[in-house]
């Protein structure tokens, strides 16, 4: 069961459809309407299983998405108005670079009649679509996006592992099984500026050490490049097993400046986004919570159609405390783009910076370093970044043994997250 997960998992994703795509060039508030959800079974297995005499082994989980229409709201061939990811990103991605560099960008985006807002089908989006612009760019700043051919929210991610996660197996200490030794080797990351933010804590997200108390929990997530800590909320029950409930603080997301521990996840803008360029290439990335719920109302004000609740966004996990396996788990994120006018280029938006959701989903966005895999669980689509942004969504669910289906209904959940929810059976949460 651990090697290969008999547990059905589903990935949905919602993106945020811009509804007034014309007006936002001249600085107007986007407007957004969430679509789908669009929902893939996943399939998840482990490969290079390797134990070693310091009590941990090593592995590789591989996912593969297979498409389910009956379970959708929509298929893979409508058509979706978003921000134009590749050109927008690339704009701030090369915003320091010399003048002749941005002109000769300039020059490019006019001569691919480039726009900065795309009607591409939803598969596209996701999947990818042939775009000369990607070759363009790579070879006016050559190695700055390492992608060739086609670009897309998913691409490179199906048929992709999480990175080789080296955990214990708590056979002489109990309290250590599945906590993570090392992840590619290493025993912490070099994404940020402090020795804290970079640490590898917790576990992979699937499992965690028997009889827990009712504290605190940790894991890593290769999708988000950092270890997340949830807190203890309450006590219940899942199907009658006995649970406790461990939620995300407000303070996980926090800029520097309203939490001072998460100064090494800097540079920071508005708390409630967390900035990840560091760990995509330097492009303008960030995370939150679905809808911008629990960040600065400032967020959620300059994006119209988003709608964050506690009911809807907010992120938990229920773990049997006896075993530390999860039973019913919602770990939604949403991936953001940050949009702004740079001087020597043309063809951007007036709006002045501005962060809109473009997607929720597990987090793997086309400009990542990784070939990664968990994405905590959400349910619903996923808008554009901030500063001008484009969003959509994903969530992951299984069924439980009873044969519930555990996901939303479309519009239930914030803009560009990704995420997945578990149930009764043990299985990623993250």
């Amino acid at each position: 069961m651990w090697r290969d997960i008999p547990v059905p998992f589903y990935l949905t994703v919602n993106l945020f459809e811009v509804q007034n795509p014309q007006e936002v060039l001249q600085g107007a508030k986007p407007k957004v309407n969430q679509r789908g959800p669009y929902v893939y079974r996943e399939f998840k297995y482990k490969t290079n299983i390797t134990f070693y005499d310091n009590d941990t082994v090593s592995y590789l989980e591989y996912r593969q998405l297979f498409f389910r229409p009956d379970l959708s709201n929509g298929t893979e061939d409508e058509y979706i108005v978003m921000p134009n990811i590749l050109m927008l990103g690339a704009a701030v991605m090369m915003e320091n670079l010399p003048s002749f560099v941005k002109f000769l960008l300039s020059g490019a985006l006019a001569g691919l009649k480039q726009e900065a807002f795309i009607n591409r089908t939803v598969g596209e989006i996701l999947w990818g679509y042939e775009d000369p612009l990607l070759d363009t760019i790579n070879a006016i700043v050559p190695g700055m996006i390492p992608y060739k051919g086609k670009f897309g929210i998913f691409v490179e991610f199906n048929n992709t592992n999480s990175g080789l996660f080296t955990v214990n197996t708590g056979m002489k200490n109990i309290s250590q099984v599945h906590m993570v030794d090392s992840w590619n080797g290493l025993k912490k990351v070099n994404y940020w500026r402090s020795n804290q933010c970079n640490m590898i804590n917790g576990t992979a997200g699937e499992m965690w050490p028997p009889y827990m108390s009712p504290t605190s929990l940790e894991f890593y997530s290769p999708d988000a490049c950092r270890s997340m800590k949830l807190v203890y909320e309450q006590s219940g029950q899942f199907k009658g097993v006995p649970t406790y409930r461990f939620v995300a603080p407000k303070t996980l997301f926090a800029n520097g400046t309203d939490y001072p521990p998460n100064e090494g996840f800097c540079p920071c803008r508005q708390s409630g986004i967390q900035n990840v360029s560091s760990c995509r290439l330097n492009a303008p990335m960030f995370i939150s919570h679905p809808h911008f719920y629990n960040a600065d109302p400032s967020l959620v004000d300059a994006v119209e159609g988003l709608h964050p609740s506690r009911e809807e966004h907010a992120l938990f996990l229920d773990v049997h405390p006896v075993t530390g396996i999860p039973m019913n788990c919602s770990i939604k994120l949403q991936l953001n783009l940050y949009m702004k006018q740079v001087s020597g280029i043309l063809s951007l938006p007036r709006r002045s910076n501005h962060t809109t959701p473009p997607r929720r989903a597990p987090l793997p966005s086309p400009l990542r370093p990784h070939r990664s895999s968990r994405t905590p669980a959400h349910r619903a689509t996923t808008p554009p970044r901030p500063e001008l942004g484009m969003g959509t969504a994903s969530d992951h669910h299984h069924h439980s043994p009873e044969g519930d289906v555990s996901w939303e209904a479309p519009g239930r959940h914030s803009e560009s997250t990704a995420g997945k929810t578990l149930s009764t059976n043990p299985k990623h949460c993250v």
